[in-house]
């Protein structure tokens, strides 16, 4: 797999976003999108990819967890177009899509689709992993037309 980091930047005049809370199950994913890297968590007891990141397998109940890489690309489960939020450090940023995007690990992400062709993004297109720059060196999962 192919580290190609697509970094895009927030809207001209949008402000920045609110930054995520770090849990200690989802340390490590956050510590990758610092390299914009996609890391799955995985069970190595029953073998099933896991997102969001938890201390114990929602199958098994397993505690023997790893991260591994993940997928560059996803298909859109389902989408949604905001026309205007209510949150106020989304303003400047609509309309945009929420998205739904399943990985070919078996896991299901809640993103937005940003850039071109954004509020076009339909059920079935493929999607790749873009990286948005946050305040404190992090970087957040969003994805970008095919």
């Amino acid at each position: 797999m192919s580290h190609d980091a697509r970094i895009v930047d927030a809207p001209s005049g949008a402000p920045q976003r609110f930054l995520p809370p770090i849990s200690d199950a989802g340390e490590p994913f956050w510590d990758a999108t610092r390299s914009t890297r996609l890391v799955i968590q995985w069970c190595r007891t029953c073998e099933q990819a896991i997102h969001f990141p938890r201390e114990a397998c929602p199958g098994c109940l397993g505690e023997d967890l790893e991260f591994r890489p993940g997928s560059e690309v996803g298909t859109v489960y389902a989408a949604t177009m905001i026309p205007i939020s209510a949150n106020p450090t989304m303003a400047g940023r609509g309309p945009y899509v929420i998205v739904l995007v399943d990985l070919p690990e078996g896991v299901r992400l809640m993103s937005s689709v940003v850039g071109p062709g954004a509020l076009e993004v339909a059920v079935g297109d493929e999607v790749r992993v873009a990286w948005e720059p946050l305040d404190d060196g992090r970087h957040l999962l969003v994805f970008v037309r095919e």
